[in-house]
């Protein structure tokens, strides 16, 4: 049964002032396993579970839903950027996309930033950890440490903690914290339990996935960065389940603009003793309610970004036909037109070269360059020289949108205009570098 393991603290007499110099008794949480712990939801949590896996299946399968890939890419350079602990408004969006170009073609990258590079290679290392977690039968403890790794590069001490820490209070002592994870050696067995029950199927998708999320925060299996591991791993689970095909949902961020209802949420989740009795059942429902409110908002504010990259993809598909109005051509290119085909692909690949779209869409390099040329002359990619011999093309609508959506996710009202942003976003449409 869930409790709390009753434990002495021994004072740090180097702690600065006598407030942290304290020793004495405090409590350390150890929550039930995952595997085999009974869940009853209740009718309203079951409906609204139900509710929240049609919204996701929905969207996915909605007209331009493929559009989404670029908000996820855009997701994991705003964790890698925080991993980094690089200030977001410090390395805008664009900078990002030009050093992972400049990774991808071997180009030397002049004028770009440390920080740019340093984010380029943590998402790299952040994609490479996050595939590592879905491709397998089953994800080990080793996958998540590997992770952590990925995303706290120039963390000291990675894998699982061996000593004890905790949230809140003094940074000295745990008498004063808000919670206090369970003890360094309950952490192993806890992980392990923790990732079979990832790698199964004993509950419905979200279910898990909740679950799951609550009980990593719970383990805080490490010294620090849990809850960027922890935002990480609520993909994994979808990803492998087969509810969403890559980190679509931005429901991480939506969490962290409700950080307030997120903590009381978890807090409701560590319930004491049977976990069977009435009152672990409400504590976890709780919790639950909570977290399919957070992904219903995600699908909701995803539904809004497709539509929005709908209207700026008629946009473009105007300046392209004006353009070629203008220069005596048919107004509507041809479907399998190198063009054509580029356009479908500026929300997943807002950074190009000649050489990179040669790539994407299999084409000569003449073909490639008069499209990417044809897009510049229209208005829709704006040219930039990155080194001697290579220019970069840029959809800028793409990183105005994007930084738009971001904005729009830290706020509490999902609306600037209502609350402004909770956290350090990129800067609005028209910020150039």
């Amino acid at each position: 049964m869930a409790e709390s393991i009753g434990r002495q603290w021994t004072p740090a007499w180097d702690a600065p002032g006598r407030r942290n110099q304290r020793g004495g008794r405090y409590g350390a949480y150890l929550p039930d396993p995952l595997l085999g712990r009974p869940l009853v939801l209740e009718p309203a949590v079951d409906s609204q579970a139900a509710r929240a896996e049609r919204a996701v299946r929905g969207l996915l399968d909605a007209p331009g839903a493929g559009g989404l890939e670029g908000l996820a890419r855009f997701l994991l350079r705003s964790e890698a950027i925080a991993s980094s602990r690089i200030e977001g408004l410090a390395v805008s969006p664009q900078q990002v996309g030009l050093a992972e170009l400049a990774v991808a073609q071997g180009l030397s990258g002049r004028g770009l930033s440390n920080s740019a590079r340093l984010v380029a290679n943590n998402i790299t290392a952040l994609a490479r950890a996050s595939a590592e977690l879905t491709a397998g039968p089953a994800f080990t403890v080793e996958n998540v440490c590997d992770l952590h790794a990925a995303l706290l590069p120039d963390e000291t001490e990675h894998g699982l903690r061996t000593m004890q820490n905790w949230v809140g209070g003094s940074d000295w002592h745990p008498l004063d914290a808000e919670f206090v994870p369970p003890p360094p050696e309950s952490v192993a067995d806890l992980m392990t339990d923790l990732v079979t029950y990832g790698s199964g199927g004993a509950h419905a998708p979200l279910i898990q996935a909740g679950l799951l999320h609550a009980q990593f925060e719970t383990i805080h299996p490490f010294r620090d960065g849990n809850g960027r591991v922890g935002r990480a791993l609520i993909h994994t689970v979808l990803i492998r389940r087969g509810l969403t095909r890559h980190r679509v949902l931005p429901v991480s961020l939506v969490l962290l603009t409700r950080s307030d209802e997120y903590v009381a949420g978890l807090t409701n989740y560590r319930y004491a003793g049977d976990p069977d009795s009435d009152a672990a059942r409400a504590g976890v429902s709780r919790w639950l309610c909570l977290w399919l409110d957070a992904i219903e908002t995600a699908v909701e504010q995803s539904r809004r970004f497709v539509a929005e990259l709908a209207e700026q993809r008629q946009a473009w598909d105007d300046a392209h036909a004006r353009y070629r109005t203008k220069v005596g051509r048919r107004a509507a290119a041809r479907g399998d037109s190198a063009a054509a085909r580029l356009l479908g692909q500026l929300p997943e690949a807002p950074v190009l070269t000649a050489r990179s779209v040669q790539t994407l869409l299999d084409v000569s390099f003449q073909t490639a360059r008069a499209a990417v040329e044809e897009l510049a002359q229209a208005g829709i990619l704006h040219r930039r020289r990155v080194e001697r011999g290579t220019t970069a093309y840029l959809a800028r609508d793409v990183f105005d949108l994007l930084a738009v959506t971001e904005r729009r996710l830290a706020s509490t009202r999902w609306d600037t205009r209502e609350a402004t942003p909770r956290r350090s976003v990129p800067a609005g449409p028209g910020y150039r570098d």
